[in-house]
């Protein structure tokens, strides 16, 4: 065997812990289906107030929506953070897992993953039938889901700093919330302005370039991030 295989901090080690975490956390996600229903059914409900609450007018909802899927989705990932490291840290499996010598970053990068297809790629799926209520186009739905796409990873790498950080302290939900809602704004911005130029004739390629640019910092420095800041917050 390569003695590389055998180093924690080596890449071979980093994936079979990244596959390790996706498969675990997948497998608790399908025992907790609840979790994944409660967020959708928020998401869609969220959604759903807003044509009620403006009328049956197109020009406003077509106006709106964007913002409205936007600011569901984000505070559906806003829920979905507490409950990330939450269950591991109460039933102890954290702490056997950073006195395992697997790869934390691996780890971290295999529970984001799990987290995001379980908690946002549900909403995302869902997104244009929201739009349709909306009064969205094709065009825009098929935008919206894009920029969805790019941009919910981004916030939930954001917010898994946030949550490692508070772990284990009274209102972390709170503290989570006041800590990442003010780094969720340029990742909003841009997402609902992509269907805005669009909508006003323009290209939106450059928003979708700012969220992929957003995405890839995140994804990149979040698991080395999250792993100082649990080990932090174990001590």
């Amino acid at each position: 065997m390569n003695a590389s295989r055998l180093l924690p901090g080596s890449a071979d080690a980093s994936f079979s812990s990244f596959g390790w975490a996706l498969r675990r956390d997948l497998r608790l996600a399908f025992r907790r289906k609840s979790d994944t229903l409660n967020l959708l059914g928020f998401f869609v409900l969220s959604c759903m107030m807003f044509p009620l609450a403006v009328g049956p007018q197109q020009a406003w909802l077509q106006r709106i929506g964007p913002g409205v899927v936007w600011v569901a989705a984000l505070l559906a990932v806003l829920l979905a953070l507490p409950r990330l490291f939450e269950h591991d840290y109460q039933d102890g499996s954290l702490e056997q897992m950073l006195a395992s010598g697997r790869s934390l970053p691996g780890l971290v990068a295999g529970k984001l993953l799990a987290s995001w297809l379980v908690s946002a790629l549900p909403l995302i799926v869902i997104t244009p039938l929201l739009a349709m209520s909306l009064a969205l186009d094709y065009h825009a739905s098929v935008l919206l889901m894009v920029s969805l796409l790019l941009g919910t990873p981004s916030l939930l790498a954001i917010g898994a700093i946030g949550a490692a950080l508070t772990l284990g302290l009274r209102g972390a939900a709170t503290l989570i919330t006041l800590l990442c809602l003010p780094l969720f704004v340029p990742v909003l911005i841009f997402g609902a302005g992509a269907v805005e130029m669009q909508a006003a004739g323009l290209s939106p390629l450059g928003h979708l370039a700012l969220l992929s640019a957003v995405m890839l910092l995140a994804l990149a420095s979040a698991p080395f991030v999250v792993s100082l800041s649990l080990r932090t917050s174990m001590e």
